[in-house]
């Protein structure tokens, strides 16, 4: 089905978005919501101020760490895209929390909908199976956990939103975010690096986006995505972690990265990196297309990465 462009609907037009976590994905989603809306963006930096107006946005100063700061929050724009991530530690997350409560002194009638960008971990390992949005979740780390946490905190404020106002609030699970201009999110990093992957034996399935699709799918999902409902946002690839990396060494001449066992990795590898090594799953994206109406740009990997 054809997706025109979003510019082109005027149910985009004049809306004032609000961004929380306006980092790497924000600012994407961002200039795609320019043209016909008003987007500010919470910050804590200082720093970050120049860059956000440079953008066209306007910024607000705000710390999710902090819920006095928040208080003005509640009812500065009736859509808000929640991409802040967690604290570090801990298996829940009271950034969420406080954010929530923040907008939950909105105004009736206010607030119309409530996006956030959790992650696919919060399934856990599948291992190597289909996994689409009705799998129950089943976190296997302390991050994990915290998403799990906040997801279900946006779920009990979206119910309360809906019954009040008529409003939504939808979860996005997240898998690897890649873009070759994104900073920590080129693949072509770690292959420089020669960091190891798994022998064919122990390797795990690996999911993946661009992330011009997710600012996509997250600006779509400000006006489409339906009330308490989880998408997994993913494109079409199905490849396992190691021959994800092959490709990209080949794509781009680098040398492909040294494949060790399960038990070789974990004498070089940190905790975290391991940790992603443990889990595998594909994610089926149906539910994304059909709802969302978004077309991938970047339908593969192999198509992501350029001729």
């Amino acid at each position: 089905m054809h997706q025109p462009p979003p510019h082109r609907h005027s149910r985009f037009r004049r809306s004032r978005i609000l961004i929380v976590g306006c980092g790497d994905v924000g600012l994407r989603a961002a200039q795609r919501l320019l043209p016909r809306c008003r987007v500010l963006a919470l910050t804590s930096s200082p720093e970050r101020v120049a860059t956000l107006r440079a953008a066209g946005i306007t910024p607000l100063r705000g710390n999710l760490d902090d819920a006095r700061s928040l208080a003005r929050l509640a009812a500065l724009a009736p859509r808000v895209l929640h991409l802040a991530p967690p604290p570090g530690q801990g298996v829940a997350d009271p950034r969420t929390a406080r954010l929530l409560q923040a907008l939950a002194l909105a105004q009736a009638g206010r607030l119309s909908t409530l996006v956030y960008g959790s992650t696919s971990g919060v399934y856990g390992d599948a291992q190597g199976a289909w996994v689409d949005e009705t799998r129950a979740v089943a976190p296997a780390t302390d991050r994990g956990r915290r998403r799990v946490d906040a997801e279900r905190r946006v779920r009990a404020f979206g119910q309360r939103l809906a019954l009040r106002q008529g409003g939504a609030a939808t979860v996005l699970r997240i898998p690897g975010i890649y873009a070759l201009d994104r900073e920590g999110g080129d693949p072509r990093e770690r292959v420089r690096k020669g960091s190891p992957v798994l022998k064919a034996a122990d390797d795990v399935f690996t999911n993946h986006i661009h992330a011009d699709d997710l600012a996509r799918a997250c600006m779509l999902a400000l006006w489409r995505a339906r009330p308490g409902r989880a998408l997994n946002v993913c494109d079409d690839t199905e490849l396992r972690m190691g021959d994800h990396f092959d490709l990209v060494a080949d794509r781009f001449g680098l040398p492909r990265p040294p494949r060790l066992s399960r038990a070789e990795a974990a004498q070089v590898l940190s905790p975290m990196q391991m940790s992603f090594m443990g889990e595998s799953r594909r994610l089926h994206n149906r539910r994304m297309k059909e709802e969302l109406g978004l077309v991938l740009m970047h339908p593969t990997v192999a198509e992501g990465l350029g001729p």
